[in-house]
C-alpha cells in the first residue's frame, strides 16, 4: 500500500537528503484556504500551474503536499486549465479528506510513481495507564515537534492508537521524536494495516426531510435551522464528495459523502421509504468530526 521513495518532487519542494522538518518551511502554503486572501490563494493556484506544467515539460510526475478540502477547492477552479496533464488525488486511504495530488499519468510518462505517503501507527507504550487519546491529542502532539501541517495528511484514532498519514520522508524523523501524547507515551511504527474507523466514530441516524436538498439534510442531521444551514453554504463550508458545494439547492444521492467544517462529515444512504405524513424516510451514516 505504501511504497518507499527515494526522491520527493513535491508541491511546496522537500529536496530529498535534506532536514525534513527544517525544510518543510520552505512550503510557501502549509495552511488551508479558510479565510484566505485572494492573494494567497492566487498563490496557491500558481503552484498547481508550475506542478502540472513541470511535470508534461519534463515528463515525470509532481505531487503536492497534503490539501485540505479548501485547497481542493481552489485546484477544482483550475481542473479544466489543467485538463492536459492527468492527475489523481490520493491521501493513503479511501477515508482520508486530506490528499496529495499527483500530476502525470502511467500511460503518459511510461511508468509510475507511487505517493509518496507513510502510515504510522502510534499506540501506547502501557495502555492500563493511558490517557484517553482524540485527533487533538495526537495533532497537538505532532505540531509540537515543529512540523508543518501540510506535511501531514489525516489522523484516525482506533482503540486509543493513532494512525498518522505523512510524507514518506517526514516518516523517520516523527517516530524518533514522537515519545508522548498528551501525557502518554507512546510508541510508533510504520504500518500498512490501516484498519476501518472504530464503530464508536460511526452511527446511523434516522431522519425525515420534506425533500433531498443538501441544505434541508446538513440542517436535520446536525440539527441547525435552515438559515444557519444555508450560512454555512454562503462561508463555502460545504463539500460533497470532496468538492466545494455551493448550490443549497443540490438533490443528494445515495452514497454522497457530505463534509461541514467545523460539524462533522456524513455519507447519505438515500430515501428508505415515506411517512404517513408524506415525507421522506432517509438514512446517514454519521463520521467523526470533519
Amino acid at each position: 500500500m505504501f511504497t518507499r521513495h527515494t526522491s520527493f518532487h513535491g508541491a511546496f519542494g522537500i529536496r530529498h537528503g535534506e532536514n525534513p522538518v527544517k525544510q518543510a518551511a520552505v512550503f510557501p502554503i502549509q495552511y488551508t484556504l479558510r479565510g484566505k486572501t485572494m492573494e494567497t490563494e492566487e498563490l496557491l493556484k500558481k503552484r498547481f500551474r508550475e506542478l502540472a506544467g513541470k511535470s508534461y515539460q519534463n515528463n515525470q510526475f509532481t505531487f503536492t503536499g497534503f490539501l485540505s478540502l479548501a485547497d481542493m477547492a481552489c485546484f477544482y477552479e483550475l481542473e479544466k486549465e489543467l485538463s492536459y496533464v492527468p492527475y489523481k488525488a490520493w491521501g493513503g486511504s479511501g477515508l482520508c479528506e486530506r490528499v496529495m495530488l499527483r500530476f502525470g499519468g502511467e500511460e503518459e510518462l511510461g511508468y509510475l510513481e507511487e505517493f509518496p505517503i507513510a502510515c504510522i501507527l502510534a499506540k501506547p507504550a502501557a495502555e492500563k495507564f493511558a490517557d484517553t487519546l482524540t485527533h487533538r491529542d495526537f495533532l497537538g502532539a505532532l505540531m509540537n515537534l515543529g512540523i508543518e501541517r501540510s506535511t501531514l495528511g489525516d489522523i484516525f484514532v482506533a482503540d486509543n492508537t493513532g494512525y498518522i498519514f505523512c510524507m514518506e520522508n517526514m516518516a523517520d524523523f516523527i517516530m524518533e521524536n514522537l515519545s508522548k501524547v498528551k501525557h502518554t507515551p507512546v510508541l510508533c511504527s510504520k504500518t500498512e494495516d490501516v484498519p476501518e474507523l472504530a464503530g464508536s466514530d460511526r452511527q446511523e441516524i434516522k431522519i425525515q426531510i420534506s425533500s433531498e436538498r443538501v441544505d434541508g439534510v446538513v440542517a436535520k442531521v446536525y440539527r441547525l435551522s435552515r438559515e444557519r444551514a444555508v450560512d454555512c453554504f454562503r462561508q463555502k463550508k460545504v463539500f460533497v464528495n470532496g468538492r466545494q458545494c455551493e448550490n443549497n439547492s443540490y438533490q443528494l444521492k445515495q452514497g454522497d459523502v457530505v463534509s461541514v467544517r467545523g460539524y462533522g462529515k456524513f455519507e447519505y444512504f438515500g430515501n428508505q421509504g415515506m411517512s404517513k405524513k408524506g415525507k421522506i424516510n432517509a438514512a446517514v451514516l454519521l463520521y467523526g468530526k470533519a
